[in-house]
């Protein structure tokens, strides 16, 4: 008994393929590259087939014949007893074009294949999205009756298996998975869609908030979930039942749980706080459709939701999920697979499972270069204050992607070190321009070559800056300082700004990373010049994040602590003080390449923050303890007598770590 397979590398493919190599007979399997057909043969060696059992094909879904050559058709004429139709998109986000060439055309180029080589059955993977958003139970039996396929996936899917149910040249079986997560037994996965959407939510709750913190959520309709283990043991089973040609099977839970049910089976598995109390959304039903179809394509509302879902990493497709309509019949599938020993555990057995293997195996967290890499291929990244300090680690942090940098200092000699290290250890596009970015003149001339020699920016990382570290009482006849502190600090960076943002709003894409100072958030006493400088870059960031919000472009402040650079060397009382490395210091900035979140920020930066919004005075109290602690930087006593005040001050900035004094 032979197997032609296609998608054999995929998700249900890899399940399925463990089950039939116990079987006799040659597994034909479609792969598209000699990537693929690697990944074939690891597969088989996983799994102990021999290699003349396990047999890549070599072609492609989207041509005709599914792009077999005729070597392989006449060798495989009249020699499959089962054609297993496994590949297909599976992205709710892709293209409805992608789709349709993936889903629908590489069905109908199977069924072509199919006839071509006279197989004994042809047996269809579709799914339950080809029943669309039918209201109520959907059985076996029910194909036209499916409605609400307005998006791609489900009309596609549909397409698909009215293709097969219209060809009556071969014999055909189809089968309707429910949404397909780990295995049961150990919650292995190779993707991430379905619940794993909500994966990163969970967590963040979990890491931000108690477990014992009541949420408000909603209750939804019933996700139909099952493990790839049980999908892959009911097809291997009634493919090889007699008598079965022309039958559709659900394999699908008979006890779907609510969409709130299911997230708090995986928060309870994540240890993270559940929704205590959960709406009901059908008691929105009263609200004619029209109504709700009107107010959701109402473009403030649009952009609205679509923005609070991408903060979250969840697709628009979401809500329809959520409040999910269908309820699939399959108590004969069910009986005829129980015969065999088949059951579908229910999730409450291996939610667990599930959540451990994600967190474990396929949490992007965990790939935090590849993450990066994927972010920045073939982008342009401009960094200031890159000789040295944390734009130098910066720069190096993120030289291993194939990135082009331009690097911007004052001091050309620095810049050229630093592109010699950076190339030393990377292949990468490295240019230097040595500008100071406080002289106007300087920085708009540097714009205009950057555009001419790179085109636009993508990624422009703000760094340079001054301090000045001074009582106000010592700069009343300083008033220089504000202005030099203001020239590089906001109005620098300011102009860098508004030089890229052109680019970026044509392109619709670009990031803005601004190194600001936890000083902005506990606002520092000895750094008025240097905090005040950052607090207006702050400010204007947040306005232009609301002015830009739509357009794809977002801004990232980062509250970085006190980090040990040349910048603060001049003040020897730092020698003793905790602080982050340049490198730690890179890795704040890494996080706000990969997540693009508004602030950054130390959680006593951000208690500072609080502390200030809530109890002014008893911060103002905190902060003026420690500026008569600790001296001005011209008066650091040196003597013997000044020990004991010194391991004051050490004790008092480990306490405090991060915060300037």
């Amino acid at each position: 008994m032979n197997y032609f397979i296609t998608g054999a590398t995929g998700f249900i493919g890899r399940f399925l393929l463990a089950r039939l190599a116990k079987r006799q007979g040659n597994l034909y399997c479609l792969v598209r590259s000699e990537e693929a057909a690697n990944k074939l043969k690891k597969i088989g060696e996983q799994l102990g087939l021999e290699p003349d059992r396990l047999l890549p094909i070599t072609g492609d879904i989207t041509e005709q014949l599914l792009g077999v050559d005729d070597t392989n058709l006449q060798r495989l004429q009249g020699n499959i007893d089962h054609f297993i139709h496994l590949a297909a998109l599976y992205d709710m986000s892709a293209s409805a074009d992608s789709q349709v060439r993936a889903n629908v055309d590489g069905t109908k180029h199977a069924l072509q294949l199919a006839e071509n080589l006279d197989v004994g059955c042809f047996h269809h993977i579709s799914s339950i999205a080809a029943a669309g958003l039918y209201r109520g139970t959907f059985t076996e039996q029910m194909f036209a009756e499916a409605e609400h396929l307005e998006h791609p996936y489900f009309l596609t899917k549909h397409l698909a298996e009215k293709a097969v149910r219209e060809n009556t040249k071969v014999p055909h079986r189809i089968y309707r998975p429910g949404i397909v997560v780990g295995d049961s037994v150990n919650g292995e996965a190779d993707r991430v869609d379905g619940p794993y959407m909500f994966f990163k939510l969970l967590q963040q709750l979990r890491d931000n908030l108690p477990k014992w913190v009541p949420l408000l959520g909603v209750e939804g309709g019933r996700l139909n979930i099952v493990p790839v283990d049980f999908v892959a043991n009911a097809v291997d089973h009634l493919m090889h039942e007699a008598d079965l040609n022309g039958q559709c099977f659900h394999l699908t839970d008979q006890h779907p749980m609510r969409a709130g049910e299911v997230l708090n089976l995986f928060a309870d598995a994540a240890h993270a706080p559940k929704m205590a109390m959960r709406l009901n959304i059908r008691l929105f039903n009263i609200i004619p459709r029209s109504i709700v179809q009107m107010v959701m394509a109402y473009p403030t509302v649009k952009l609205t939701i679509e923005a609070i879902l991408a903060e979250y990493g969840l697709p628009n497709s979401v809500l329809k999920m959520m409040n999910y309509p269908t309820r699939f019949e399959c108590s004969d599938t069910h009986q005829r697979l129980a015969k065999a020993g088949i059951v579908c555990p229910p999730l409450s057995h291996y939610a667990t499972r599930v959540w451990d293997y994600w967190e474990r195996n396929l949490d992007p967290d965990l790939f935090p270069d590849r993450n990066l890499c994927n972010k920045l291929a073939g982008k342009t990244v401009l960094i200031t204050g890159a000789s040295s300090g944390i734009g130098l680690a910066t720069a190096k942090r993120l030289a291993c992607c194939n990135g082009k940098f331009l690097l911007v200092a004052r001091d050309p000699e620095q810049l050229a070190e630093a592109k010699q290290q950076l190339q030393a250890e990377h292949d990468v596009e490295v240019y230097t321009y040595p500008v100071d970015l406080a002289n106007a003149e300087d920085s708009d001339a540097f714009l205009e070559t950057i555009h001419r020699e790179h085109g636009n920016v993508d990624l422009l990382i703000n760094n340079a800056g001054r301090s000045i570290r001074r009582a106000i009482t010592d700069s009343k006849d300083r008033f220089h300082d504000f202005e030099r502190t203001m020239s590089l600090n906001y109005f620098g960076a300011l102009r860098l700004i508004l030089g890229v943002l052109e680019g970026m709003e044509q392109r619709k894409s670009g990031h803005i990373i601004n190194i600001s100072s936890i000083g902005v958030l506990t606002n520092a006493p000895r750094f008025s010049a240097y905090v005040a400088s950052k607090a207006a870059l702050d400010s204007f960031s947040r306005c232009a994040a609301a002015e830009y919000s739509d357009m794809g472009i977002r801004f990232t402040t980062i509250n970085m602590p006190l980090v040990r650079t040349p910048m603060i060397a001049p003040t020897k009382m730092y020698d003793d003080v905790p602080t982050l490395t340049p490198e730690d210091a890179a890795e704040l900035v890494v996080d706000g390449v990969l997540r693009q979140p508004k602030r950054i920020a130390t959680k006593l930066g951000i208690m500072g923050a609080v502390l200030h919004a809530i109890a002014p005075k008893f911060a103002e109290l905190i902060m003026n303890s420690a500026f008569r602690m600790f001296p001005d930087s011209k008066n650091v006593p040196s003597s013997g007598a000044a020990l004991a005040d010194k391991q004051e001050q050490i004790q008092f900035a480990a306490m405090l770590r991060g915060i300037h004094f």
